[in-house]
């Protein structure tokens, strides 16, 4: 079997997350923490439906775009604290 060589940018380089933008950090932890409250809020009322959506089509894609701006405002907000952990374990030096 031949290997051919590796590209350059093939591979994550370890310095990434030092010289990432922390506006990107910023957005990026706060969207992980708005999709984790969606779907913990999805779970919340399973399948039986939510305020008497049972079999609705119309009413479960509504309900599913309130939780997810819900989830999104919660986020922007502080939230659960979550972007907060991932802001400053993206943004701290590594250890190598």
């Amino acid at each position: 079997m031949k290997l051919g060589a590796i590209q350059t940018g093939a591979v994550p380089d370890s310095q990434a997350s030092k010289t990432a933008e922390p506006k990107k950090i910023d957005k990026a932890a706060h969207d992980f923490e708005a999709l984790l409250v969606t779907q913990m809020l999805k779970a919340s009322h399973g399948e039986g439906g939510w305020l008497g959506t049972d079999d609705d089509g119309a009413g479960d894609t509504a309900v599913g775009m309130g939780e997810e701006q819900m989830a999104q405002a919660l986020a922007n907000s502080g939230g659960l604290g979550i972007a907060k952990m991932i802001q400053t374990s993206l943004s701290k030096p590594s250890a190598s």
